[in-house]
């Protein structure tokens, strides 16, 4: 791909973001109904290609038991306050509570409590005994430090995360986590990421992980691009991890799933997302705003009470609807953000697709006047696209 001279000293690719392109129609159209938007990892098949973010304000025990019931699955943070506190609820409220400019300083005092062990498995078996898949998240740093009591509660799917996930950490003062050791000898599957580069992609696939997460700063709570000034947009991020899982599978016949990981508030953000390359997404500011989510309509990242760089932000989202109907309908309004897989089913339909993988192959373009071309009455308005 060429290159953008930046100065005499430094070019750079283009890159594109959700925003940018659009979906091409194709020859054919399809009726919604004969759509499969179903999603098989490992062993697990879920009727929605979703995976809901591991952020206290997304997924609590309850939530992520709804979210695989509707389909999905819901990952819960085992650093966050469901491991902290034995009842995290008062803590929760107080949050969202929060005066805007108090909301860091005092998050960070109340996520200062000990993780403890037996409120990781506790919360985990909680999950696994409504007849749901689980998932869990845990950082690189945590993860040896939490893998006995992951095994006792025998979680489904452990996801290792943080805001840059590489194959090949290096350290002069502590012994990092062999990624690769880890994995190889783990006895359930692991998604890791993220990742936001063909190079950093591939390394992470040849660790042996079934998933890579895609997204490094594009959530509506992250601040990482303003605070560590990095990032890539996440449609060209999508685009090359998905060359990375093509060049990994010619390489070793193995199938790594891609999973986009923020930047997608509405459905057609999801449909881009999956025909720029991804399996499944992982969404967090969406659910954020169902009745159900711990949040009480406020969202926050994990890396919101970092002690020392907080890389994060307490956003307000609203509370828009059921969790059933920001996933799978009926939707009120008219803006994208409710019925976000039945936007992705009617986004394939129209296109002629049939399943993810064939819409994977979907044409886009770049169409930086997708969002204004004559829409200058709902932005005036600020209805529908103008929001």
């Amino acid at each position: 791909m060429a290159e953008v001279e930046i100065g005499i000293g430094k070019s750079g690719r283009r890159a594109y973001g959700f925003d940018d392109i659009a979906i091409v129609p194709s020859r054919r159209t399809r009726d919604p109904e004969d759509v499969d938007i179903s999603w098989e990892i490992d062993a697990f098949k879920f009727e929605l290609p979703l995976m809901a973010s591991a952020m206290d304000g997304v997924v609590s025990p309850a939530t992520a038991i709804e979210m695989g019931q509707l389909g999905g699955v819901g990952v819960l943070n085992l650093e966050g306050l469901w491991t902290r506190y034995e009842d995290p609820d008062p803590l929760l409220k107080e949050i969202s509570e929060l005066d805007p400019e108090k909301a860091t300083q005092r998050m960070q005092e109340i996520y200062s409590e000990p993780i403890k062990l037996e409120l990781v498995t506790e919360r985990i078996r909680q999950i696994k005994s409504a007849g749901v898949v689980t998932s869990a998240s845990v950082t690189p740093q945590k993860t040896e430090f939490m893998a006995k009591a992951i095994l006792d509660a025998e979680l489904d799917l452990l996801v290792i995360q943080g805001t840059v996930v590489s194959a090949e950490h290096v350290s002069k003062t502590s012994e990092p986590l062999n990624l690769k050791k880890f994995i190889r000898e783990f006895e359930i599957p692991i998604i890791v990421g993220g990742c936001a580069s063909y190079q950093a992609a591939l390394h992470l696939m040849r660790t042996g992980a079934a998933g890579v997460l895609v997204g490094v700063g594009p959530g509506n709570a992250c601040t990482t691009r303003g605070v560590l000034g990095l990032g890539v947009p996440q449609a060209t991020a999508i685009a090359d991890a998905a060359g990375a899982r093509m060049r990994h599978l010619d390489e070793t016949g193995v199938y790594v799933h891609v999973i986009a990981d923020g930047g997608m508030s509405r459905g057609g953000d999801i449909a881009k997302a999956i025909a720029c390359g991804a399996d499944a997404v992982m969404v967090g500011s969406p659910l954020a705003s169902a009745y159900e989510a711990p949040g009480r309509g406020y969202h926050w990242g994990m890396a919101t009470f970092h002690p020392t760089l907080p890389r994060g932000a307490r956003v307000k989202v609203s509370q828009r609807g059921s969790l059933r109907e920001i996933l799978v309908g009926p939707a009120h309004e008219n803006d994208g953000r409710m019925n976000l897989f039945g936007a992705l089913r009617t986004s394939m339909a129209t296109c002629g697709y049939e399943t993810v993988k064939e819409f994977q192959k979907a044409e886009v373009m770049v169409a930086p006047a997708l969002q204004t071309e004559g829409k200058a009455l709902q932005t005036a308005q600020r209805v529908g696209m103008g929001h």
